[in-house]
């Protein structure tokens, strides 16, 4: 293996400090994406889709649970897909593996979902085995792969919803889906995206301060107002952000 130079520290973080120019480019190209993605035409949904779940038979506006937003993900476990019926495929099961807690995309009025034709007993054996318990899981019974894109290769369709009209807004497969699990990745595919002020949205778009509305997975409660004691210290912490080379 050829390797790069052995230099000082100085020289290193001279290197760095270049390289960072080239990554602070990338980030604010990334978010311009981001942004025409919030401006993409939507696609209305006039047909119904059954789904099961735990609990029964489920309608695409069902796997809303009330929330505006949507993000499903075709993952392949059923019979016929490699390592059925101990595993699914492993691809969609390392993306199962990076999933973070959806509390995060519910406080932003977003729902995940997973979505498989395996039927639920298989799927909450599945999940309870490999640690997966924190993702809805939904068996598909139609056509909903196939109208989708997701019949024959993964895949990530993201919804909105107004009242009970439903609009699919994007979708994302191949290399891109690499990037799904994080809580940053899902809400940059949303129509509304990370839902934070800094963020170049269409008026009117749902928006608020960024840090403020973080919060432990287990302790967002729905209409809550942000946390006086968080504010502050996240204003301090943003401030001594902003001041350093890496802002």
């Amino acid at each position: 293996m050829q390797t790069p130079p052995i230099v000082s520290k100085q020289e290193w973080k001279a290197a760095w400090r270049e390289m960072l120019v080239k990554e602070k480019a990338h980030t604010r190209a990334r978010d311009a994406l981001a942004a025409e993605r919030r401006r993409m035409p939507w696609l209305a949904v006039d047909k119904d889709y059954s789904f099961k779940g735990p609990g029964g038979q489920l309608s695409l506006l069902d796997l809303f649970a009330g929330r505006s937003q949507l993000i499903v993900y075709r993952a392949f476990y059923e019979p016929g897909v490699f390592g059925w019926p101990d595993h699914g495929c492993r691809g969609c099961s390392m993306v199962a593996d990076q999933v973070a807690h959806p509390a995060h995309l519910n406080a932003r009025d977003t729902t995940l979902v997973f979505a498989s034709r395996a039927a639920q007993a298989d799927i909450a054996r599945l999940k309870a085995r490999l640690g997966w318990d924190h993702i809805p899981w939904v068996t598909i019974t139609d056509e909903f792969d196939a109208d989708f894109d997701v019949d024959e290769w993964h895949g990530t369709n993201a919804f909105i919803r107004d009242g009970d009209r439903i609009f699919r807004t994007y979708f994302i497969n191949n290399r891109g889906d690499e990037q799904m699990g994080g809580t940053w990745n899902y809400l940059d595919i949303t129509a509304l995206g990370r839902q934070e002020n800094w963020e170049q949205s269409p008026p009117g778009y749902p928006q608020a301060p960024p840090y403020k509305w973080w919060n432990w997975h287990d302790s967002y409660e729905p209409g809550a107002e942000p946390d006086k004691d968080w504010a502050r210290v996240s204003d301090a912490g943003e401030a001594a952000f902003r001041g350093s080379v890496g802002a």
